[in-house]
């Protein structure tokens, strides 16, 4: 090698020797402080420092501390993170800020901690205050979680829909069952109340010897099960309280929904939020607006001595425990409805009777108040009313003629109403039964009074399926409902459709689909002669419906905003045009065969009847519809397998209007 290889070679090695000893000379420990820092916070926020290096106290010992302070607070975590670490030599100071999610309530505080190096590692230097700075040795932390009862949920002029109501809980008090076998005791008070034999007899058996094995709930009103038979029974009784019940078991279920006590399942699901007791509610109103109606627990956290009972803590003076934090407990805000507590009631009774699914919608065409929403045995706790969806049938050619009297035409204008048309192959009929003197050319109120299906497909060519859809939304059909405050179906009408399927929306068939509130809703608007927005909640507050709740398809809308569905029509029906849909519907009545309606007291009725067809039986089964106004009140009735809808849904129509006064 050259003279000024070997040079270069040993500047180039001092070089590097100046640059280690630098780096060297920098490394102050900081990097190793500030990483046993974020680790000791790690640990902390999983309630675990078992594999810490600890000074000043076993790390075994230091865990057992920690798991014993923070006991009361399971099954919660903190979150914590550790702050800007600040050196001295061989030790460092860093503060730890604890964040506590209990129930609805966050706790903050911040704990100064200390680190001390041995060799290369830095050490916890462990006391009490490291966990709460409040907290001495020898104490623990106390919980107390208050929680408020839960708010109402009310109807039209606050009438009390779901409500603190009186109940007995009935099941075997081990403490009170004496010499008894619990077994035997069990299993008669399964026959009694009707219950799982089985299951309750092996709840009873796995229950400790001081508890009560609850059986059942039941309303204290009306409640058939009495004391007496309780007795003859060693350890059963019935134990009272009260719940948050509607009027009935059934009232308005489908749209209130209940509450009850929180299940294992939705406890875990909460994340602590809930707690075993807790009231909560599941679907309808009472799941959709749970936050509002529950309100916030009150939370107190206390530092108590380890290892007093909680007899001796009440027996002493003064009370040994000192408050760390705490908040009150904020009560729930009730949820006000439209809903009319006597026109629900009458909805359900008139639809008690009835087999398939099926629902009365009654709204307040002036304010667009739902009045009831009711949806039928039949529907088995589906909310039919509200979130059916449904091909309308006839009921649609308000929709029609709206387009075909926007075209220039009147009631009194001349359509073609044939025995059968054909289109693209497919024929379409009337009605079994129509009349004869209806057939040929008459004026359009014939046509809608009598329903002729083959008038209206006879139009399609002057009325155009874009033309159905503005007509639609002019009558608040698939358009938003930011008023209503719940879910729903409120429309479906496609903007385009050609042949078989044109002709089919013509007559409230192939892809028009409507529930039974949009249906009301419809009359409705004819009614005020301006589109009803529907008002179900008065007081949203916190529980706004869920986006995409209900299923939405192009030219339809659910009550929460959807891409698809416009706020509000662009052209809304005019008086005018509302005055001439008014007197079509009063023709149904006076001349149609809706004739039944007349006798119904009070104000003029105008309707509707609408007969849709599904399935691939054969004959096809059928929708049945029917729709009115009568005063400031509109109403749909629907019957899913329910035959024509004047001889089906009518006579529940005209049942509840004559009750409804």
């Amino acid at each position: 090698m050259s003279q000024v290889g070997k040079t270069k070679n040993l500047v180039l090695g001092l070089a590097a020797l100046m640059i280690a000893g630098s780096l060297s000379a920098c490394d102050d420990g900081r990097s190793g402080a500030e990483g046993a820092a974020k680790q000791l916070a790690s640990s902390l926020a999983a309630l675990d420092v078992g594999s810490l290096a600890v000074d000043g106290k076993d790390a075994a010992a230091a865990n057992e501390q920690l798991k014993a302070v923070f006991a009361a607070l399971d099954p919660a975590k903190p979150s914590v993170e550790s702050g800007a670490v600040k050196l001295d030599g061989d030790k460092a100071t860093f503060p730890l800020n604890y964040t506590w999610k209990i129930g609805t309530a966050e706790w903050k505080y911040t704990s100064q901690a200390a680190l001390k190096k041995s060799g290369d590692k830095w050490a916890v230097q462990w006391t009490s205050a490291l966990l709460e700075p409040d907290i001495k040795d020898g104490e623990v932390l106390d919980k107390t979680v208050t929680a408020p009862s839960r708010a109402e949920l009310l109807g039209a002029g606050d009438a009390k829909l779901i409500s603190y109501r009186p109940v007995v809980y009935v099941g075997i008090d081990k403490t009170m069952i004496g010499s008894a076998d619990p077994a035997v005791s069990a299993a008669k008070l399964a026959q009694l109340v009707g219950v799982d034999e089985a299951a309750y007899v092996k709840q009873v058996q796995a229950s400790g010897p001081q508890a009560f094995a609850s059986a059942i709930t039941l309303r204290q009103d009306g409640r058939t099960i009495t004391d007496q038979q309780l007795a003859s029974i060693p350890g059963a009784r019935a134990v009272p309280d009260s719940l948050p019940l509607a009027p009935t078991r059934t009232f308005a279920r489908a749209v209130l929904g209940t509450a009850a006590e929180a299940s294992a399942e939705q406890i875990q699901k909460a994340g602590g939020a809930l707690k075993l007791g807790d009231i909560v509610g599941t679907g309808g109103l009472e799941e959709q607006y749970d936050t509002q109606l529950r309100g916030h627990d009150g939370v107190s956290i206390k530092a108590r001595p380890q290892g007093m009972t909680d007899d001796q803590i009440k027996a002493a003076k003064p009370d040994p425990r000192r408050v760390l934090f705490a908040v009150d407990a904020k009560p729930g805000e009730p949820v006000k409805t439209t809903l009319d507590p006597r026109l629900q009631q009458l909805a359900e009774d008139t639809l008690s009777g009835v087999g398939p699914a099926s629902a009365i919608v009654a709204l307040r065409p002036s304010t667009g108040a739902v009045l009831a929403a009711a949806s039928g045995p039949g529907s088995n706790g589906y909310n039919t009313a509200m979130l059916g969806q449904y091909a309308p049938g006839s009921t649609f050619k308000i929709v029609d003629s709206l387009a075909m009297i926007r075209n220039g035409m009147t009631p009194d204008s001349k359509v073609e109403c044939t025995p059968t048309i054909t289109v693209d192959g497919r024929t379409f009929k009337n009605a079994e039964g129509y009349p004869a003197s209806s057939l040929g050319s008459v004026a359009l109120r014939d046509a809608f009074a009598h329903s002729c299906n083959t008038a209206f497909i006879n139009a399609r060519d002057k009325v155009s399926q874009a033309q159905l859809e503005s007509a639609a939304t002019s009558l608040g059909l698939a358009v938003q409902a930011p008023k209503l405050g719940a879910d729903a179906f409120l429309g479906s009408v496609p903007g385009s459709a050609d042949g078989t399927e044109h002709a089919a929306s013509m007559i409230g068939q192939g892809k028009v689909l409507l529930s039974p509130l949009a249906a009301a809703i419809m009359a409705a608007s004819v009614a005020r002669g301006a589109p009803v927005s529907p008002q179900l909640v008065l007081n949203p507050g916190s529980g706004s419906p869920s986006a995409g709740a209900t299923t939405t398809a192009p030219g339809s809308a659910s009550s929460s905003a959807t891409p698809t569905a416009s706020a509000a029509s662009d052209k809304p029906v005019t008086p005018a045009e509302a005055a001439a849909l008014g007197d079509m519907m009063r023709a149904v009545v006076t001349s149609g065969h809706a004739g039944f309606l007349a006798s119904v007291p009070g104000a003029p009725v105008g309707a509707k009847t609408g007969t849709a067809e599904f399935g691939k039986d054969n004959p096809p089964k059928t929708h049945a519809w029917i729709v009115a106004v009568h005063g400031d009140l509109a109403v749909a009735v629907f019957v899913e397998d329910g035959g024509l809808g004047a001889t089906t849904s009518g006579p529940l129509l005209k049942s509840f209007l004559t009750a409804a006064g």
